[in-house]
Order: C-alpha cells, then structure tokens, then sequence
C-alpha cells in the first residue's frame, strides 16, 4: 500500500505547443511504497502499467529518482541491476525494462515522463546510455529540488500548457545528462580537446596555429583533429573561423565599426579577408547582411540575428594567409 498523502500521479495531455517549446511533461507523479506492498499501485493506465513479469515498453522517455529504501531495475541492455536510495534512472523510449521495490524494504519514488523534440535530439546524440543509472548523488546534485518543483506546477492542475514545466523538465535532463558524463573519467585525447577548446575560445582573435597546439598538448595532430571534430562538430580550424564569425556579427550588429576595424578585433588579416570568409560561410556579404539588418530595424521588423543562409558553411574557407593551420 501507499501510505503518504503526498502520494499522486497525474497524466497530461501532449498539446501543440510541446512541439513549439521542444519539450513537454506529459506524466509525473510520487510514491510511497511500504515494505511487503504490491507494486505498482493500480489505476495507472492501461500503456502505462507495469508487470514484472512481462516488462514494459513506453513511447515516452521516464526519469525515476528513489529517495528512501530499495528495488531492482532490469532493462535488455544493462540487465538486473540494484536500485538504492539516492540513485535514479532513466527509461528510454522504446525500450524494455521492469522495475519494483525490494518487498523488504519497500521504496519512495519520484517520476516524470517528457515528450517533444529536444527528447528527440539528445536521443539522436546518444547523450543517455539505455537503462542509464545515476548514482547516490543525483540528490545532492539538485535532482531532488528540481523534481519537487515539477511536482508542485503540476499538483497546482493550471489549465493548458505550462511552459515552466517544459524549463523544469529541460533542467532535470541537463542535471542526469551531468551526472552521467561525470562518472566517465575522460581519455587522454578527450582531455587534449577540451583544453584545445578552453584555449581557441579565449586566444582565436590571435594568431593560431592548430597543428603546434596539438603538438603542445601532447597529442598527434590526424589523432587530435578527428578527435576535436567528434566533440564539438567542427574541425580545428573551423572551430577558429566560427568563433571569428560569430564575434563579427556581434560587432557588425552592434557596432558601425568599419570592416578593416571589426577584422582586426576579431583574427583576421584584412577586412577583404573577413568579408570572404563571411561569405563562404553564409553566402552573404558582411555588408549586405548589415544593411539588411538596419532595414528590418527601421521597418519595424524582427530582424533575424544570422544570414539568411542559416547555419555556416566550411566546405570553403580561407585563403592561406589566413590560415594558420588546419
């Protein structure tokens, strides 16, 4: 049985606006499960409920935080595993798994379930290993706080879309996503990137040259270049240019700093070398997107905050004097 009246659960409806947020809670709920009780309580719906014997596979992605006693979790992947009081863990869509409280002890547990297109993209990135298990600090983490404020929006029953939940529930999944990277101890080369990364971000308006920083880190360059481009989805040296970019639409939006001026701010040799570069990536002159931009501004528009072009293109970059490596 169940035994606190805090004890509830609640299933909400996937509206429209989900998908314009990216991210929705669409169930949570809280339990206390006494020892000897049967488990799950009933009244859960139908695709919901949960049979140890046979398991159970949801559309939906599922976050279970066990504050006090124990139980076991068994996903196809990461097999029977102990449960104790401060672990949580993950269920991810379409995927097996059973869980329950250990009869001797019973559990207490705290559970949302998110839906929606950021759900979509962290899968797509691996970002949480099936049957993923957080350990005793996931509490001290904040995990605990951030559950119970979801809790509190949803007991409260507004009507209609509440975009706070979709922040609560976004905060949850960057916590275990934390939580989770930190127990992997990074390799030599993941450790060489992340300082190559630290050093580009606070030195690309200087003269750069990526093979010697690879070289200084210890690492071979074809080794280290790979590596950098898993991580973070650029090259080195794109890495550079897009800092460099970035930094000169801020300047070209912001500022009337001529060209020549904004390309020495930012690591380029010429203004004609930046206005190329510029180019290249988002098929759109600096000048002719700053003139776009304070167009919009006078006509009462929202101007858009990046070329047209969307996200830069580095098939082509730049001439070898601006190079400086690859």
């Amino acid at each position: 049985m169940t035994s606190k009246t805090t004890d509830y659960f609640r299933y909400l409806p996937a509206t429209p606006e989900l998908a314009r947020w990216g991210l929705g809670v669409t169930a949570a709920g809280r339990t206390h499960i006494t020892a000897g009780a049967a488990y799950p309580p009933a009244q859960h719906p139908e695709d919901h409920q949960l049979d140890w014997a046979h398991g159970r596979v949801l559309d939906a992605m599922q976050l279970v935080l066990v504050s006090a006693g124990s139980g076991w979790l068994e996903t196809r992947s990461s097999g029977k595993r102990r449960i104790s009081a401060g672990m949580a863990f993950l269920l991810l869509p379409q995927t097996w798994h059973r869980y329950r409280p250990d009869a001797r002890t019973g559990w207490s547990e705290s559970w949302i379930e998110v839906q929606g297109p950021v759900v979509d993209a962290l899968l797509r990135a691996n970002t949480f290993p099936p049957g993923a298990i957080l350990p005793p600090g996931a509490i001290d983490a904040g995990l605990e706080e951030t559950l119970a404020a979801i809790h509190r929006l949803v007991r409260q029953g507004a009507g209609g879309f509440q975009p706070e939940l979709s922040a609560a529930a976004l905060k949850a999944l960057a916590l275990c996503a934390r939580i989770t990277q930190n127990r992997i101890q990074p390799s030599r080369i993941q450790r060489a990137v992340a300082e190559a990364e630290r050093h580009l971000n606070e030195h690309h308006a200087e003269a750069v040259n990526v093979e010697q920083l690879a070289r200084d880190l210890g690492v071979a360059y074809s080794h280290f270049r790979r590596a950098f481009r898993a991580q973070t989805g650029f090259a080195p040296w794109q890495y550079v240019i897009h800092l460099r970019l970035t930094r000169a639409r801020r300047l070209l939006a912001s500022s009337d700093a001529k060209l020549d001026d904004i390309a020495a701010r930012v690591g380029f040799s010429s203004g004609f070398h930046l206005s190329a570069a510029f180019k290249r990536a988002y098929g759109e002159s600096p000048d002719s997107w700053r003139r776009a931009l304070s167009a919009s501004a006078a006509a009462g528009r929202r101007p858009s905050p990046h070329p047209k072009s969307g996200s830069p293109r580095f098939a082509c970059l730049l001439p070898c004097s601006d190079r400086g490596g690859r």
